[in-house]
């Protein structure tokens, strides 16, 4: 499929040529996207996810944004108190991390604008410089902020449960194997994912 023939096709009808994804378009809504969710925010959202289950994240995410006063900034994590952000849940490494973070917005261009021209392997690249950024936050960020419609995010614990209940009765899949379910998917495996984490979640 050309980049061409692919911006004219419905990108759910490329997922229904999947039988199994078929019957999970039919009954799933894909889990939502933020169009409008701030970059350093969403950032810092994903670095506070790692290793957490849902409801612990939520939880500790509120608490960090009580720290910051619902203002997530560069500006106001690098002056937010180091054990105000430790009270509120954030591991030791965490507080490192997401002032990484916030180093780095002011450092270099890290927006949509800023990395529009940037390929998914070269944001990747330049995310992954940040110590405390590794592939799985880099795709979070791919997915849910530059919204790049082509990510398999094999990282995520959810996507390859998800893949391997729906295609092979739960029982484990190599990422190779993965990879080979998600070639039908292209070039909206952003979209598959979306909707095996929904179903996962389901």
């Amino acid at each position: 499929m050309t980049v061409d023939s692919a911006a004219d096709t419905d990108p759910e009808s490329v997922l229904r040529a999947d039988p199994v994804m078929a019957r999970v378009v039919e009954r799933r809504d894909p889990h939502q996207i933020d169009p409008n969710v701030d970059e350093f925010e969403r950032l810092c959202v994903s670095i506070v996810n790692q290793q957490l289950s849902t409801a612990s994240a939520t939880a500790v995410r509120e608490r960090m944004f009580e720290v910051l006063e619902g203002t997530v900034t560069p500006d106001t994590v690098l002056a937010a108190d180091r054990d105000d952000l430790l009270e509120a849940g954030l591991s030791r490494s965490k507080v490192d991390y997401v002032r990484n973070v916030a180093r780095a917005f002011l450092e270099r261009d890290l927006t949509r604008d800023g990395l529009a021209d940037r390929t998914n392997d070269e944001v990747i690249d330049e995310l992954t410089r940040i110590k405390g950024v590794g592939e799985w936050t880099a795709n979070m960020y791919l997915v849910f902020v530059l919204q790049r419609p082509d990510v398999l995010p094999l990282g995520d614990l959810a996507v390859r449960r998800g893949i391997e209940q729906l295609y092979n009765d739960g029982e484990e899949l190599t990422r190779a194997e993965m990879r080979e379910t998600a070639e039908p998917w292209r070039p909206y495996r952003s979209l598959a994912t979306r909707y095996i984490w929904a179903e996962y979640e389901a």
